[in-house]
């Protein structure tokens, strides 16, 4: 072979793999798309079927569950342990899908003819497809789908646009997947061939849903604005016509190199009508009395514009002339409890708002854009509506009444118990309904241990609040130990709260100290008891008064050393010792004194030991003797 033919077949050997890189591109219109001229929903129906057109498909159809190189026409896909889907066709009911098994062969596997195309315009294919296999099926090593889209010219001999989806993995919770192909027609061509090619084997996996295969023509995106760059003109019609106004169509140039143009209005953006003469990038509109919308049809061949099969149409441009709304319609007044506040609300149309005040005219504004509002005060709030395009607002204000009752005022309280002594919990005013932690419904309850008792109250406004009793226990006191302390006798109680305590002795009065001071010698009652009048514990004790010292200097005060209560003893003896062990003084006798003298001898100042044994009990200690 010459080098020249080398070269040559090297030149288109590189130019086919650009041409077939070209085509391989998935994608969607940029710009603006025209109305569907072609649809495929696959139909609704409870029951599988009709089989596809002959020459549609390769694969067999069966109305039961589809095995490996069949299909079905079915409105779930019910079958096998695939995912269980509805169709994917929005708003129908029982819609149909093409539900494909692949062919353990790999290839074609749906082919349709478009007819009613435009010479030299570019459309947009679009289809939706699901992987049926779950993620965990064929114990997760399922065949992936994968799935190639050919555009072909009417001859079958020139492909327009190819593009492929890759592997579509199985999930554990599938999703519809959208995919699209943008071509253009050649001179003189008005059909094309669409191709799906299955790009994996059959086998375990492998399996999907395909539905709304849809063209569209597919052009440049239109925007529509007026001088100031708006889409939309928004007057309340109390403001009177709306002006004329010139509207510009700006395309984006990218599909189109050149634009015929084709004016339309509507009076409910649903329904358009040509206007006539209109055929220019701009349009003036005449003065407007109603609502109006505008929007343009646009080709790149003037003989297109008129053929919707082969044009596509802008933005719509808003006129809209806002009547003037009604006003809210009320939900009605309110009386709410201060715990428990709730909105005040209104009803209005869609694409209304509401305005919160305080005053049927005038007035402070409270709260914009809301259809809900929560006074902090009691008294008459007015809503008024508007529209959310401009504001245009009602004439009149729509009033609601809004009260907050007050809710019932019992301060907590902290009380106390005397322990196996009950009392009684009460509220501090009177009630319609009570409703206590231990499930009594009266005002008051009787209660004998200690803890956090609740009541729950509820007024003639059904306002309820809760009060809290925490009850203490004092408990029945427990005398430890009655000493005498020189002259004092000190009491000490077992249990461990003593402040919760107060105690008597004899018929005295109660006090909070456990000490009673300077108290004679002899058998006295010791009485204690709980704070709040608890029942009292009483112990009877010999006081036995041993003094610290005295002072025997002639003056009558203190002159002598006296035991105070010995002569409630059966038995007793006392001794008196110098510091040097020396005996100085010795009783038998059932009361004691001593002048502090020995042998007649005055005795000096000094500390001097004593010895007593009263019946069982004995004393050892020292006082001083002052002079």
């Amino acid at each position: 072979m010459s080098t020249s033919s080398i070269n040559t077949i090297a030149i288109l050997s590189l130019l086919s793999l650009l041409c077939q890189h070209t085509y391989a591109q998935l994608g969607f219109c940029n710009g603006n798309s025209g109305d569907p001229i072609f649809v495929e929903d696959f139909g609704t129906g409870t029951t599988n079927g009709p089989a596809l057109a002959s020459g549609t498909t390769t694969y067999n159809y069966t109305s039961f569950s589809p095995s490996d190189g069949n299909y079905t026409i079915a409105s779930t896909s019910n079958y096998f342990d695939w995912h269980v889907v509805n169709d994917h066709t929005p708003n129908d009911t029982n819609g149909k899908m093409f539900i494909v098994n692949a062919s353990f062969t790999a290839g074609e596997f749906y082919r349709k003819t478009i007819t009613g195309l435009c010479e030299n315009t570019s459309y947009e294919f679009s289809s939706w497809l699901i992987n049926l296999l779950p993620r965990s099926g064929c114990g997760g090593a399922g065949i992936p789908i994968n799935v190639t889209f050919q555009i072909w010219d009417s001859t079958n001999t020139n492909m327009l646009a190819s593009g492929s989806t890759g592997n579509i993995q199985g999930e554990a919770t599938p999703s519809w997947n959208n995919y699209g192909l943008v071509f253009q027609t050649l001179a003189t061509q008005t059909s094309v061939i669409l191709k799906m090619i299955n790009n994996s084997e059959g086998g375990c996996g492998n399996d999907l849903a395909i539905d709304d295969i849809a063209f569209k023509s597919c052009g440049d995106f239109i925007t529509l604005t007026d001088d100031t760059g708006e889409n939309i003109i928004a007057q309340c019609e109390e403001d009177g016509v709306i002006v004329s106004t010139t509207i510009t169509a700006t395309p984006d140039f990218s599909i189109y190199t050149t634009h015929a143009y084709q004016w339309q209005v509507s009076a409910d953006a649903i329904n358009w009508t040509d206007i006539s003469g209109e055929t220019t990038n701009m349009y003036t509109t005449p003065t407007l009395s109603e609502s109006r919308f505008f929007r343009v049809k646009v080709a790149e061949d003037p003989l297109n514009v008129s053929n919707d099969l082969c044009n596509v149409v802008s933005e719509v441009f808003n006129a809209i002339l806002v009547p003037i709304p009604d006003p809210p319609v009320s939900n009605g007044d309110l009386a709410v409890c201060a715990n428990s506040l709730l909105p005040l609300t209104v009803s209005v149309p869609p694409n209304h708002k509401v305005n919160w005040y305080d005053a049927p005219t005038g007035g402070n504004l409270l709260m914009e854009n809301s259809t809900s509002f929560t006074p902090s005060a009691s008294g008459t709030f007015y809503a008024a509506a508007s529209s959310t395009l401009v504001d245009c607002f009602s004439r009149t204000r729509t009033p609601l009444g809004y009260t907050i009752y007050s809710l019932p005022v019992e301060a907590d309280e902290n009380r106390t118990l005397c322990e196996n002594v009950p009392i009684m919990l009460t509220t501090e005013e009177t009630y319609t309904s009570y409703r206590w932690n231990t499930g009594e419904t009266t005002k008051s309850i009787t209660v004998g241990e200690p803890g956090m008792y609740t009541v729950t109250v509820t007024n003639e406004n059904n306002c309820s609040a809760t009060k809290t009793i925490t009850v203490e226990q004092i408990d029945q006191p427990v005398i430890e130990t009655i000493v005498s302390v020189n002259e004092d006798i000190v009491v000490t109680a077992e249990n461990s709260d003593t402040n919760a305590y107060e105690y008597a002795l004899n018929d005295g009065a109660f006090q909070d100290s456990p000490v009673f001071e300077l108290v004679e010698g002899g058998i006295h009652q010791i009485h204690v008891r709980g704070k709040n009048d608890c029942p009292v514990v009483s112990e009877e004790f010999h006081h036995f008064v041993i003094p610290k010292f005295f002072t025997p200097n002639g003056d009558t005060i203190n002159d002598r050393y006296i035991l105070q209560g010995l002569e409630f003893f059966n038995q007793v003896e006392v001794q008196i010792y110098n510091r040097y062990g020396k005996l100085l003084m010795q009783s038998k006798n059932l009361s004691f004194s001593w002048d502090g003298t020995y042998n007649g001898k005055i005795l000096p100042s000094s500390d001097y030991w004593y010895y007593v044994k009263a019946d069982s009990l004995q004393f050892t200690g020292h006082f001083t003797l002052k002079r």
